[in-house]
């Protein structure tokens, strides 16, 4: 028997008063945490949430997301963690597919209306019926049956909770991520799965009880939920929870923390690096307390990588990993040679190999589709046999990813086999977007690429064929866009064509687009 909330509860019995989470001027022990949870899950089984129920979690970077992570967990319930910049038919597919049976979301901001969004998937959804607002303001009223105040789980609930034990194959979180239909695929992980990929992230940083953890990574992606804080907390360590990625702001709470470890995406690093005239830290006081750092979501540039270093004097170990792979499957190890560029060697329990076209191992040196088993690969995904079917196959998760092995044993990426496009450390599918745009009245074809850019490793790029006779500008491509699909999602750059090239079954050629 296992429940992944164990984590925590081991921190809160060993080391109840250290501090677990910063956030603003509030600090939260291990014990406070702990007794949030309980209230929580008492809270969610009253309402009438049961064992082995979907909870959907909604939330930015707050304590609160922690708190009611855990009490999911405790309750014997599974984690459904959604990005925040989702539209409401995008939550709602996720809430049907899913077959939730509650949401606890943050209400958000004037620019970013969580709450509101939310609302209006659950009022489409059958089994979706209870939705917890987290308030932040008096503009959100709650005038619906089915909708609650997020203080009602904790109001007049028993601090103590008596965790509901599962299989360690029980299925712990489904990831939602984008796939090439362009319809989501709910990547179902087990408390296994999370486990041993914490206690890994645990070994690969060397946390200890007094490191000092910078939590800006989102809470809902894989990375930051299991490398950065089911690790830290596994460990004992503090958090120093920041509502999003502001590199000012980072760099202020580095210093005035003494923050010892930081994960992040490439377009992190870049943006610390040109944000330090403009916060006016100390960077030796940084660099004094800075032990190490951590890259994954896409390669990280070598000049990126050798001035932040440099700057800083902290290692940066590079890593490989996926959503349906729990996700840390390759890291470059501390005691060992770092190879920059390289996504480093596998992880502990983790057998990783390169397949050509026909399933078969290619040769050292020599690129092919990275496939890999283990304990960090997914259950499958859920309510999804055929897609379940596609990427596991003989034993072998198939990633979709290009790469290779040097003589050292050291992967590399080279590209995806799909069109997918990483901007910013999310993972964005053309198709998805194209079939949003397609729909705009003045569309006539579309093709979405991704091109280089310095700051978000790539911005997304729509190439449009217009109808006769339309005007259409690029702002209506944009504003269109910006209204039907998360904000991280739509082109940044619109190119208008007069025709798109075409092979001669009548395929775009995106190759040619990109030159």
């Amino acid at each position: 028997m296992l429940n992944l909330s164990a984590t925590l509860e081991y921190s809160a019995k060993t080391n109840p008063l250290d501090p677990a989470i910063y956030f603003a001027d509030k600090t939260f022990s291990y014990k406070d945490v702990d007794i949030m949870a309980n209230k929580i899950a008492n809270g969610l089984i009253k309402a009438g949430i049961k064992s082995g129920d979907k909870v959907a979690l909604c939330c930015p970077n707050i304590p609160q997301f922690i708190f009611s992570y855990f009490a999911i967990l405790k309750a014997g319930c599974i984690v459904l963690p959604f990005n925040v910049l989702l539209k409401n038919s995008e939550i709602e597919f996720i809430l049907i597919n899913s077959e939730a049976k509650g949401i606890i979301c943050f209400e958000g901001t004037p620019e970013l209306e969580i709450a509101k969004e939310v609302l209006e998937a659950v009022k489409k959804s059958e089994s979706c019926k209870k939705m917890w607002v987290i308030k932040s303001s008096d503009k959100f009223k709650i005038n619906n049956e089915n909708v609650y105040e997020f203080s009602s789980l904790i109001e007049n609930s028993e601090e103590y909770f008596d965790t509901i034990q599962c299989s360690s194959e029980d299925t712990a979180i489904i990831l939602y991520t984008s796939g090439t239909t362009g319809k989501p695929k709910g990547a179902e992980l087990t408390h296994s799965n999370v486990l041993l990929n914490s206690f890994i992230g645990k070994d690969l940083a060397q946390l200890t009880k007094s490191d000092k953890v910078i939590m800006s990574l989102p809470l809902f992606h894989v990375y930051g939920q299991v490398v950065m804080m089911l690790s830290s907390i596994l460990s004992g360590a503090s958090l120093i929870v920041l509502p999003r990625f502001d590199p000012v702001e980072v760099l202020k709470a580095m210093e005035s923390y003494k923050a010892t470890v930081f994960g992040g995406v490439p377009t992190m690093y870049w943006a610390l690096l040109n944000s330090l005239d403009e916060s006016k830290v100390n960077v030796d006081i940084i660099s004094n307390n800075l032990r190490v750092c951590s890259a994954g979501g896409s390669s990280l540039p070598l000049e990126v990588l050798k001035n932040f270093e440099e700057r800083f004097k902290v290692p940066i170990l590079e890593g490989y990993g996926l959503s349906e792979t729990s996700p840390g499957i390759t890291f470059n190890h501390l005691g060992r040679v770092r190879k920059p560029g390289s996504v480093g060697q596998p992880v502990w329990g983790i057998e990783i190999k390169i397949f050509d076209e026909n399933d078969q191992e290619v040769k050292t040196t020599e690129t092919g589709e990275i496939v890999v088993r283990g304990h960090a690969v997914m259950k499958g995904y859920y309510n999804n046999i055929e897609g379940t079917k596609n990427a596991l196959r003989r034993g072998w998760f198939h990633t979709g990813d290009i790469g290779y092995y040097d003589e050292d044993g050291y992967l590399y990426i080279v590209d995806r086999v799909k069109d997918m496009i990483i901007r910013g450390g999310y993972n964005v599918y053309p198709r998805e977007l194209e079939e949003v745009l397609i729909k705009h009245d003045d569309v006539s074809l579309v093709a979405v690429i991704g091109v280089p850019h310095d700051e978000w490793g790539e911005e997304i790029k729509a190439c449009i064929v217009l109808k006769d006779g339309s005007d259409c500008s690029e702002k209506d491509i944009i504003t269109f866009a910006k209204s039907n699909i998360a904000a991280y999602k739509y082109p940044r750059i619109i190119e208008f064509y007069d025709n798109l090239p075409l092979n001669a079954t009548g395929k775009i050629l995106k190759t040619e687009l990109r030159k």
